[in-house]
C-alpha cells in the first residue's frame, strides 16, 4: 500500500481547531523535521498503526516507558483488573508501598521515595525540596539537560525548548530564573567556578546522567565522580535525573550503569519516571531518609498531587517491575546486543553514502547527529545539520520506522524489536541515506 496520511491530516486539522498548535505536546507537531504528524490507532510490540493503515517500527517508544513494548501483557492485565476497583480514590493505596519497595530494589539509594504524575513533577518536587533541605537558593543545571516544564528548570532546556529554539519560554520572569545556573555539560572547570562565584549559596546540582533531551549525550570520564566530589565538599546535593535512564541502562539506571551505588558516590536524590509506571503517567523522587523526611506532614516542604500514586500506575508499575527483576540478566544484554546492531549498521550505511554522521550510544538509548563533530556536550549537538536529519527523518517514516521527530531527542529501543525488525531498520536507512 503506497504511504499516505490522508486520514491523519484531517484529524490534524481537526486537532488545530480544539487543540493548542493541534497537540498535547509541542514536538509532537513536527514542526522540526516537516510534513505531517501521522496520528496513532493502536500499538503492539514493536510496532505503531496510525489511522490510514500505515504500520511503522517504534523507535522512540513513547519517548522511552516502553521498554517491553506496546501493550505489554502483564501490565495491561494489571490495569484492566485494577480499573474494575476505580480509577482513582484520592486515598492512601497498598500498590503504593508495594511499587516503592521495588523501586528500591531496583535504585537502593533511595532509602524514601513520594510518587507523583509526571517526571516535570518528581524534579520540581526534588529541586523545592533541596532548597528546603540546604536552605539555599542556587541551582545548577547543566545546558541541553531537560528536567520538566517547570518555570525555573527551562533555563537552556534540551527537548522541545532546544527543538524549536525558544531561548528558555515566554511567560518565566527572570526573577524565577534567577538562581538557576545553567553550565556546559561535562565540563567540571565550570562546577568549580560557579561554587567559587557563589559560596555557601548553592543548594543542589540536578542532571540527566546521560543527557536524553539534547540526543543522547554521555558523561565524560570522571565527570559524574567530580559532581559528587565537589557537592559533598561543598554541602550540596547531587541530584540524579533519571526519567530517562531509570530502568531503562540497568534495573537500578545510571546509578547502576556507572557504579554510583556505593555509599560514598550514590547521589543524594533521585527522579524517575516514565517506565516505573508501566507507560502510564507517573513519576516518583526519592532519596536519603533524612532529606526526604523534610517534606509534609513531617516537614516544612510542602508537595502535594490529588492523583499521586494512581491506582493504575501503581498497578502497571508492579506488573512491570515485577518482570524487570525477574528477567533483568537476560534483558539488558538483549537490548544491549540489538541496538549495537542497529547503531553499527547505520554507521556503516552512512558511510558508504558519504553522510557526516555521529552516533551516540549508551545501552539501548541512541541519537543520529547529522555532523561530523564528536557530541559531548549542548554545543556539539548543536552542529547537527537539522535540515538533513529533517529528510532522514521523513524518509525514514515513509519506509515504515519511525524515529524521534527531533534532532535533539534519544532513539528508544525495546525488547521488541528483533532480528527481522533490525533488517527492515537499516533496509529503511539505506534507501534513506541514499535519498539524501
Amino acid at each position: 500500500m503506497p504511504f499516505s496520511l490522508t486520514r491523519s491530516e484531517a484529524l490534524q486539522r481537526r486537532a488545530e481547531s480544539l487543540l493548542a498548535g493541534g497537540v498535547d505536546s509541542p514536538v509532537r507537531a513536527f514542526r522540526a523535521v516537516g510534513g505531517h504528524p501521522p496520528f496513532v490507532i493502536s500499538a503492539e510490540g514493536a510496532y505503531l498503526t496510525d489511522a490510514d493503515g500505515n504500520r511503522y517500527i517504534d523507535l522512540f517508544g513513547s519517548w522511552g516507558p516502553m521498554l517491553f513494548g506496546h501493550a505489554f501483557a502483564p501490565a495491561v492485565e494489571a490495569i484492566q483488573q485494577a480499573a474494575t476497583r476505580s480509577a482513582s480514590f484520592g486515598a492512601s493505596t497498598p500498590a503504593e508501598a508495594e511499587l516503592a519497595e521495588l523501586v528500591q530494589r531496583c535504585v537502593p539509594s533511595m532509602e524514601k521515595m513520594r510518587f507523583v504524575s509526571s517526571g516535570t513533577e518528581a524534579c520540581m518536587s526534588a529541586i523545592r525540596l533541596a532548597r528546603g533541605f540546604t536552605e539555599r537558593p542556587f541551582v545548577i543545571k547543566f545546558e541541553g539537560c531537560y528536567h520538566g516544564h517547570a518555570d525555573a528548570l527551562l533555563v537552556k532546556a534540551g527537548s522541545g525548548v532546544a527543538t524549536f529554539g525558544i531561548p528558555g519560554s515566554a511567560g518565566v520572569p527572570n526573577e524565577t530564573a534567577m538562581h538557576t545556573l545553567a553550565l556546559p555539560y561535562n565540563d567540571l572547570a565550570a562546577v568549580e567556578a560557579a561554587f567559587a562565584a557563589h559560596p555557601g549559596q548553592i543548594a543542589c546540582i540536578i542532571l540527566e546522567p546521560v543527557v536524553g533531551n539534547a540526543g543522547t549525550i554521555a558523561p565524560a570520564e570522571g565527570f559524574l565522580r567530580g559532581l559528587r566530589e565537589i557537592t559533598r565538599r561543598e554541602g550540596a546535593l547531587l541530584i540524579f535525573d533519571e526519567v530517562m535512564t531509570g530502568f531503562r541502562l540497568a534495573a537500578g539506571g545510571a546509578q547502576e550503569h556507572f557504579g554510583f551505588t556505593t555509599p560514598e558516590l550514590k547521589p543524594d536524590l533521585t527522579t524517575l519516571g516514565k517506565i516505573v509506571g508501566g507507560g502510564l503517567p507517573v513519576g516518583v523522587f526519592g532519596g536519603r531518609a533524612e532529606i526526604m523526611d523534610k517534606l509534609a506532614p513531617l516537614g516544612p516542604v510542602y508537595q502535594a498531587g490529588t492523583l499521586s500514586g494512581n491506582p493504575l500506575a501503581m498497578a502497571a508499575g508492579i506488573a512491570t517491575l515485577g518482570y524487570l527483576l525477574l528477567n533483568k540478566a537476560t534483558i539488558y544484554p538483549q537490548l544491549e546486543r540489538t541496538t549495537a546492531a542497529i547503531t553499527d549498521g547505520l554507521a556503516r550505511i552512512a558511510e558508504e553514502a558519504a553522510v557526516p554522521l555521529t552516533i551516540n550510544r549508551v545501552g539501548s538509548m541512541f541519537t543520529c547527529f547529522f555532523t561530523s563533530e564528536s557530541v559531548t556536550d549542548f554545543d556539539g549537538a548543536a552542529t547537527s545539520d537539522t535540515a538533513r536529519f529533517g529528510h532522514f527523518h521523513r524518509a525514514m517514516l515513509e519506509r515504515g520506522v519511525w524515529l524521534p521527530p527531533s534532532q535533539y531527542e534519544a532513539a528508544f529501543v525495546s525488547t521488541a524489536i528483533g532480528e527481522a525488525e533490525i533488517a527492515a531498520i537499516l533496509a529503511a536507512a539505506h534507501e534513506a541515506f541514499s535519498a539524501l
